[in-house]
């Protein structure tokens, strides 16, 4: 017996077109995730919206001087940020010089070196330090950290004195008695504070990035005789790069927002002070917090106007950090 083959023609070999009714739960849960990023998008905008309105008359009688003046007289229409908004970015700049490493040495002990039983326990650790009130940090550091590193500022500044930023009017590296007061309530000791403050922030985005690097890639590497760290150094550390990025800029973010410990640890000074280890310093949100209370009418807008200059400052950080996180291989699964 022989059994005839009837050829299909191709043009009918199509996929059978699949549908399946979706879920309500799925329906709701999308409608809920829809409307919580809507919300956030709206109330966003309507804050800005706020402080432009609020900072408009304080703009209008200011107009580009607002950025390049170094004084801050509202009630005689002589006001702007330009002494306190570098004292703000040094601030941000010497807590993400700390935060950075910490971080980062965090995250790979976390997800590469400990144990599996205590993992957990250290993720729980690092996420408490984000909880604790900024308050609690400003205290710390004003009675606890302020007296003892003044040791190490001291140190930089005698060594490293030479290189500006590291030297300090009013001190002589030569003598040993020369009072510690010129390294108090400095930006160096605001610094290490935020510091501290922003490293939960940005440990947890490193490790997320490291937890997610491709399995075959680092059992193609130990198979071809690389130890842990060289592991790390090929596989995990590339893959993460977006989410070491991002996560320090998520930081930096934090960093450059943080009012009450650093109007708690620092002299406010309202000049350009570019040394890092001499007494006195400024932010644009210190000054919020220490002109609120007595502020008149105009320096109220004036004062929005200052909160209008950092809201766009941190946006513009927190948006380039959100851009390389997503355009990484670290992030590639969170575009969906």
């Amino acid at each position: 017996m022989s059994t005839v083959t009837t050829p299909v023609a191709a043009d009918t070999d199509v996929p059978r077109a699949r549908s399946a009714a979706k879920d309500p739960a799925d329906r709701l849960f999308r409608v809920g995730a829809r409307g919580a990023g809507a919300v956030v998008l709206v109330t966003m905008t309507l804050v800005g919206v706020f402080l432009g309105v609020r900072a408009s008359q304080a703009l209008a009688g200011a107009g580009g001087s607002f950025v390049t003046t170094p004084a801050w007289e509202p009630d005689s229409h002589r006001f702007g940020i330009a002494a306190v908004l570098p004292g703000t970015v040094l601030i941000g700049v010497t807590a993400i010089g700390f935060a950075l490493p910490l971080a980062l040495g965090t995250a790979l002990y976390i997800t590469e070196y400990a144990p599996r039983r205590l993992r957990r326990t250290l993720v729980s650790l690092v996420d408490l330090m984000a909880a604790v009130p900024s308050v609690v940090y400003g205290l710390w550091g004003f009675f606890f950290l302020q007296p003892h590193i003044t040791g190490l500022s001291r140190w930089i500044s005698t060594y490293f004195g030479w290189i500006p930023i590291f030297a300090v009017n009013g001190a002589d590296p030569d003598d040993p008695l020369s009072p510690a007061t010129v390294y108090t309530s400095s930006t160096f000791i605001a610094g290490v504070v935020v510091a501290l403050m922003v490293t939960p922030i940005a440990c947890s985005v490193m490790r997320e990035a490291f937890a997610q690097a491709p399995p075959g890639e680092r059992e193609g590497a130990f198979a071809l005789g690389a130890s842990q760290w060289g592991v790390i150094r090929t596989v995990v550390l590339p893959f993460g790069k977006g989410g070491i990025i991002g996560g320090t800029m998520l930081g930096l973010g934090r960093a450059l927002g943080e009012t009450i410990a650093v109007v708690m640890i620092i002299s406010p000074v309202f000049v350009f002070q570019p040394h890092l280890l001499e007494n006195g310093a400024n932010s644009v949100s210190a000054l919020i917090a220490l002109r609120y209370g007595a502020a008149s009418p105009f320096g109220m807008s004036a004062l929005m106007a200052a909160g209008l200059s950092l809201f766009l400052m941190t946006l513009v950080v927190n948006f380039i950090a959100s851009s390389v996180v997503a355009r990484s291989r670290s992030g590639t699964g969170a575009e969906a």
